[in-house]
């Protein structure tokens, strides 16, 4: 008798369990068909309802933050580290994309290069691609997992680094994470 109690409540259980597990392998489904499988958007409206309209701008289509607001401007980057550390030169922690949260630089690569924009003189490996600008004239950084334009790097300018390269990035491209 206890058996077949046994037996008839893992039914009710087994029935109750596995239309919830289908349905949500199927929304896992669903949401990997809308993201391309990596859980990132694949299309600019995903992008637009993960990003700030600034943010989209800027990781999506290449604009450029103007010189300065991510330091002067409420709730951005620069203004947060300074308000929160009393300085936006953190000495742990790294610096992420963003628009997908993939590492980018670590918080002691990050300089005052007096240009307006977070400037880094080198990106953790493999986390940065460089690509020649159409005019040629400059190369554009973007985030090797989602490809967002991050900005611009400027080498051999004289700056005291180890690396003498300058990765100027637009604020909104970035987030602060405290422990790298």
């Amino acid at each position: 008798m206890l058996m077949l109690r046994m037996t008839a409540a893992f039914a009710v259980t087994r029935a109750a369990y596995v239309p919830r597990a289908v349905a949500m392998a199927r929304a896992v489904r669903r949401l990997a068909a809308a993201t391309g499988g990596d859980g990132l958007p694949n299309d600019d409206a995903g992008w637009m309802t993960r990003l700030s309209p600034l943010q989209f701008a800027v990781l999506r289509n290449k604009a450029t933050e103007p010189g300065g607001y991510s330091e002067s401007t409420e709730g951005e980057l620069e203004f947060e580290l300074s308000k929160a550390l009393g300085t936006k030169y953190p000495k742990q922690g790294t610096f992420e994309c963003a628009g997908c949260g993939a590492p980018l630089y670590t918080a002691t690569s990050k300089f005052d290069s007096g240009c307006g924009w977070p400037a880094f003189y080198e990106g953790l490996p493999g986390a940065i691609k460089e690509l020649p600008d159409e005019d040629g004239r400059r190369v554009e950084i973007v985030c090797g997992a989602c490809n967002g334009h991050l900005g611009h790097v400027f080498k051999s300018e004289g700056f005291p680094t180890p690396t003498d390269e300058r990765h100027c990035v637009n604020g909104v491209s970035l987030k602060y994470a405290p422990r790298s």
